[in-house]
């Protein structure tokens, strides 16, 4: 593998949402990379653009959904039964050894595909999604074991037997005891978490090359959220699977990603690896984030809410939108939206306050001494 091989790369993704109150600018020039191997993570309140930007990786946008703007290119090598097929008939019945190489390696950009396309060749075979709440993933009037092979027998012809097979070694795999048993079993007859680990099982069934996780713990306690992180990340790591996170809980943030990236009103604000943003935010929006976080050491009895809302995406955004809700704002966040301003090699914001020409402007006290907390318990000073 090729030190840091970019498998996907979104470039100025722009999506919006036609409504019967307006055009809803949901996704605003979005930048983002994706590494083999890699976690990142996609933070921010609801309705920032997190689910939507996957979604259009996905080509699940909703009927009024409309891509405007940018591309998402993803990189793969073709193991197709036609390729495999042309590949065969041109060295005379035998696949030579290195056909994996840079020269099978396509790039296609699913903004300009077709839906049969992307249905039969990336969405569940090489990019899979799990959503949040089981349920609503489950056909309830399927067995565990139909559900699981579905995948496997409509992008593969895997024969039947062989599907059951897999289909076992997959339930076993993601933690599930008496596999053979549950393969029977209906969604309704199994716990959430079980139901959450059928739901990765499913994701896992044709061996993607990319995991989309969407809220995956949302539905489950907290000790179950624990197990399913610890089960994904062991999977990653014997799949070399590459994997993003969409969340609003940076405690799971700090526990699965390699990087993150802060989003904010359709657009990625901050983004840098996991001890960048958390020891070194540079955005207010993720100051707020962070400083919302439980601490148990605090001496307040109240929780930190960033103040105002986020801005109303029918209207037109002028400057930061972030800039109503910041006490930091500057004049220039009034009229013009920042660029992003590179940090250093993995860290980047768009904030006005990094700019050479800015004041220099110091996060708030209390959580400056909360990340010098944190960084001492993370042996990092």
């Amino acid at each position: 593998m090729n030190e840091r091989e970019r498998i996907l790369k979104i470039r100025d993704l722009d999506i919006s949402f036609t409504t019967d109150n307006g055009e809803v600018k949901a996704v605003r020039g979005v930048d983002l990379d994706l590494h083999k191997g890699e976690t990142i993570a996609i933070v921010g309140e609801s309705g920032s653009g997190k689910s939507v930007t996957t979604k259009a990786v996905m080509g699940i946008l909703a009927g009024n959904g409309h891509i405007n703007n940018g591309s998402i290119e993803y990189r793969y090598i073709d193991l197709s039964p036609e390729r495999i097929r042309e590949v065969t008939e041109k060295y005379d019945g035998v696949i030579p050894e290195g056909y994996e190489k840079e020269e099978e390696k396509k790039v296609v950009d699913i903004t300009k595909q077709s839906k049969k396309f992307i249905q039969s060749q990336i969405r569940g075979r090489r990019i899979a999604m799990v959503f949040q709440d089981p349920m609503t993933s489950l056909d309830p009037t399927m067995t565990i074991g139909k559900q699981v092979m579905e995948a496997m027998r409509f992008h593969y012809e895997t024969p039947k037997k062989e599907a059951w097979d897999r289909a076992v070694k997959l339930l076993e795999l993601v933690g599930i005891t008496d596999a053979q048993k549950r393969m029977k079993n209906y969604p309704h007859q199994l716990s959430g978490g079980m139901r959450q680990r059928v739901v990765i099982a499913i994701a896992l069934s044709c061996d993607p090359d990319v995991l989309i996780c969407d809220e995956p713990t949302t539905a489950l306690d907290v000790t179950i959220q624990a197990k399913i992180l610890e089960l994904i990340k062991d999977i990653q790591k014997k799949k070399q699977l590459s994997v993003i996170y969409i969340t609003h809980d940076l405690g799971v943030v700090a526990k699965v990603a390699d990087f993150v990236n802060v989003m904010y009103a359709g657009r990625i604000i901050e983004s840098g690896s996991v001890n960048d943003i958390f020891y070194d935010p540079r955005h207010p929006y993720t100051w707020g984030l962070l400083a919302s976080l439980p601490d148990v050491d605090s001496n307040s009895d109240e929780l930190y809410t960033i103040p105002g809302t986020p801005p109303n995406m029918i209207r037109e955004i002028k400057g930061d939108a972030f800039a109503a809700r910041n006490p930091f704002a500057l004049k220039i966040d009034e009229k013009l939206a920042p660029p992003m301003f590179q940090v250093s090699e993995t860290h980047r914001v768009a904030s006005w306050l990094a700019s050479p020409y800015a004041p220099h402007v110091e996060m708030p006290q209390d959580l400056k001494e909360r990340i010098e907390k944190n960084k001492r318990e993370a042996k990092l000073v």
